[in-house]
């Protein structure tokens, strides 16, 4: 970067710094003055060049890239934001910011044919040359950030760059670090907190072609992403779920109001109006991938993960077998007794699903 632009960033940076002011009034600042110069002369309390240079540094040292929206590699989608934030910080590959990205959400207590459906769509639409954006969060998240790892995925987050968010997902971070990407709008060290998120998830919408929602609660931080979508004339898809599992009533909800029906990744390749479809070579077995729980603990704590991961659309024990580590006769015993309490419900064909709420 030449002095002239090095210097701009810095005056950029003490500008956007600044305690009061956020990206709206940054560009509105601006707009309003001739240079930038004159819009940091026009204020009091200013963060000072050597803060802002500070900053820069720290993220040299770190090798985090500090992006301003001035620069080439800034991703250009982010850049319909009103909000759109004048920095961005970025561990991994860069590149991968301004490919054709798709967005994945959903609900962070995911059954588990919810976190098999976002595997299968991730990895699925990676082969098909789309990166997949997240939030790095628990459930639908993880397992759309895991099924993209090989061929390219972006997590958001709502704190810094450098905060890890939940502190489980450390792994998962150094692997998207690796082979995709992890950016954030807020300073380093800045922990994630409530108010935070519902900014990360507009960013989230605004860096993809479009989002897709599996199993959304209603008022969930997935419905903020399919709204910010939606204004900003990105397609929402919903994926399907049964009425009585509350997991399902926001992404069901969107259907309602006009949302796309997909049940596949080919439901969104049709409507993008991509031409090559995907052939059962494509396609993956997800339960070999996903990342499987530690359960060898007591059995109390395996019926409660257990009653966490089904939903009321039945599942295979195959599937519940390959998933659990643990011995088949031990997930039969846990089965048999959530049977016996009303908590689970079976199915011919060797189908298992929660049972219905009771009235």
């Amino acid at each position: 970067m030449n002095k002239e632009l090095l210097i701009k960033k810095i005056k950029w940076l003490q500008l956007i710094r600044t305690p009061g002011i956020g990206p709206i009034k940054f560009w509105k600042l601006l707009r309003q003055f001739d240079t930038v110069d004159q819009a940091v002369a026009s204020l009091r309390g200013v963060v000072s060049q050597k803060s802002a240079e500070e900053e820069l540094e720290k993220h040299y040292k770190k090798s985090i890239h500090l992006i301003a929206a001035f620069e080439n590699e800034f991703p250009k989608r982010l850049k319909r934001l009103a909000d759109c934030p004048p920095f961005i910080s970025v561990r991994g590959q860069v590149s991968l910011l301004n490919k054709p990205n798709l967005a994945i959400v959903g609900a962070r207590n995911a059954s588990l044919g919810g976190k098999k459906l976002a595997y299968e769509f991730a990895n699925d639409l990676g082969k098909m040359g789309f990166s997949i954006v997240s939030g790095l969060a628990r459930g639908i998240d993880k397992a759309a950030h895991q099924g993209s790892l090989s061929t390219g995925t972006v997590a958001v987050l709502a704190g810094g760059v450098d905060c890890i968010y939940p502190p489980e997902h450390e792994k998962l971070y150094d692997e998207i670090i690796e082979k995709g990407a992890v950016i954030s709008e807020m300073p380093l060290n800045v922990s994630p907190a409530a108010p935070l998120f519902p900014r990360r998830n507009r960013l989230i919408a605004a860096l993809s072609q479009g989002v897709i929602v599996i199993e959304a609660a209603k008022n969930s931080g997935s419905l903020i992403t399919a709204d910010c979508a939606l204004e900003l004339g990105i397609d929402v898809f919903a994926v399907p779920g049964s009425p009585l599992d509350p997991r399902c009533l926001g992404s069901n909800s969107l259907l309602k109001q006009g949302a796309i029906f997909v049940e596949s990744a080919a439901d969104i390749l049709e409507s993008l109006g991509c031409q090559r479809r995907l052939s059962a070579k494509d396609t993956v077995s997800t339960n070999q991938n996903l990342s499987k729980p530690n359960l060898k603990e007591d059995g109390e704590d395996l019926k409660q993960r257990i009653l966490n991961d089904l939903s009321q659309t039945p599942i295979y024990i195959e599937e519940l077998v390959q998933h659990y580590e643990c011995s088949s006769p031990q997930l039969f015993s846990v089965l048999f007794e959530l049977e016996l309490s009303g908590d689970v419900q079976r199915h011919p064909g060797s189908l298992f699903s929660l049972s219905p709420p009771k009235k």
